[in-house]
């Protein structure tokens, strides 16, 4: 999950196929245009909630499409209640309870049941607190959860433009966010979609992409499998790591990056997480130093908290390769760049050439090195597998594309 002083107006086109225990429904995710002084922060934020991952951690497959709001993030629209109420929620990975209420308040009916709970959870720039139900969740048309945990924020700071989050982390990260039940853990919207039959594998598959205007629906959640429209070529996988804390999260090693052929970013296997709610692609104080430094006349905005490219170097982009699991992922110049139209959306100066890949905030050694955010998995499927505990990546018709300014 990425700032939500970031976050924006979300507004989610629905597309759906036939839902069954055996077939695919797929709802796509529109970006979305936030103020620009929202966008202003996103850098510092995304290293804020760095910073507070690394501290907090002491039936059959349904595609449904998830919103990207103004190149920074990306929600779906979720049901609560019978009738249900729809809510626009950030698709977060890096947490795991799922509440409403912080634009559109939660409306009770007859579904809804008080706990007794008082919920709390902080994320790294904002947090939520209230009230715990059970209530149906309607994840898409004929899909829905039953006696499902839903927060009902009642104050919260820092989610402007949406309605809260969907979580579909590890089911650990909900612990300790119910009182006076503190040790209870929230089964995720995941863990009761597989008890109660909706999905026969409890697997999730993200498919991100550029985003080509400020309101552009372009991504897709797969729930209870992966659909193979959405990739090609094989998807390679690997463990989620035994390194704490990044193995708290959807955490993975990289065996090591090189940006070009010649510079050693990551020199040897290292953790950190994929996290759809973290827009950068974020790597540890000296790793992002011998990036910055590999590219001539690159220098870090302290203004932004981002890194700026001379014109003259942007032509001359080299990719930047991640090893994971064997297969080396690649980041073009295209994936490492905000294309210059998009510097007002951003809050940025008109005339300047900004990078995607920033810091971190710490050095590395600390067991949660490098954050891979939405901008790689816009260039890449993700798929999130408890039953297997494993990360996946395969490469899409974004994967590779021409830069142009």
């Amino acid at each position: 999950m990425q700032s939500f002083s970031a976050l924006l107006r979300a507004v989610l086109l629905v597309t759906v196929t036939s839902v069954s225990a055996s077939s695919f429904l797929r709802i796509p995710l529109t970006k979305l245009a936030p103020t620009s002084s929202s966008l202003a922060g996103l850098p510092d934020a995304d290293r804020a909630r760095a910073a507070f991952l690394k501290n907090y951690a002491s039936g059959g497959p349904t595609t449904v499409p998830a919103s990207n709001l103004a190149y920074v993030q990306y929600t779906t629209s979720v049901g609560v209640g019978s009738p249900p109420t729809y809510y626009n929620l950030v698709v977060d990975t890096g947490s795991s309870n799922t509440f409403v209420g912080t634009g559109t308040t939660y409306v009770q009916t007859s579904t809804s049941i008080f706990t007794g709970e008082d919920v709390n959870v902080t994320y790294g720039t904002g947090y939520f607190s209230g009230l715990e139900y059970l209530d149906q969740v309607t994840l898409a048309p004929g899909f829905v959860i039953t006696n499902q945990s839903i927060g009902d924020a009642l104050s919260y700071a820092d989610f402007e433009g949406v309605d809260g989050i969907v979580g579909v982390g590890p089911v650990i990260l909900t612990e300790g966010t119910l009182s006076p039940s503190t040790n209870e853990l929230i089964p995720t919207v995941m863990n009761n979609a597989l008890s109660q039959g909706l999905i026969t594998e409890e697997i999730l598959g993200v498919s991100f992409a550029p985003a080509t205007s400020y309101n552009d629906t372009n991504g897709a959640l797969t729930y209870g499998g992966i659909d193979s429209s959405l990739y090609t070529g094989e998807i390679t996988y690997t463990p989620v790591t035994a390194t704490y804390p990044a193995g708290y999260y959807w955490g993975v090693n990289v065996t090591d990056a090189t940006y070009g052929s010649t510079t050693t970013v990551i020199p040897t296997s290292t953790a950190g997480i994929v996290d759809t709610g973290t827009t950068l692609i974020l790597l540890a104080d000296n790793f992002f130093e011998s990036y910055l430094r590999a590219i001539p006349g690159a220098k870090l905005d302290e203004s932004t908290g981002l890194m700026t490219i001379p014109e003259s170097s942007v032509s001359e982009i080299q990719p930047l390769n991640f090893t994971i699991g064997g297969t080396v992922f690649s980041l073009d110049a295209a994936a490492q760049l905000i294309p210059t139209d998009q510097n007002t959306a951003w809050g940025l100066l008109a005339n300047k050439q900004y990078g995607l890949v920033s810091y971190l905030g710490t050095n590395s050694g600390e067991g949660l090195d490098f954050i891979i955010g939405q901008k790689f998995m816009e260039k890449y499927y993700a798929v999130f597998d408890t039953d297997s505990n494993r990360v996946g990546f395969a490469y899409t018709e974004h994967t590779f594309t021409t830069y142009t300014p």
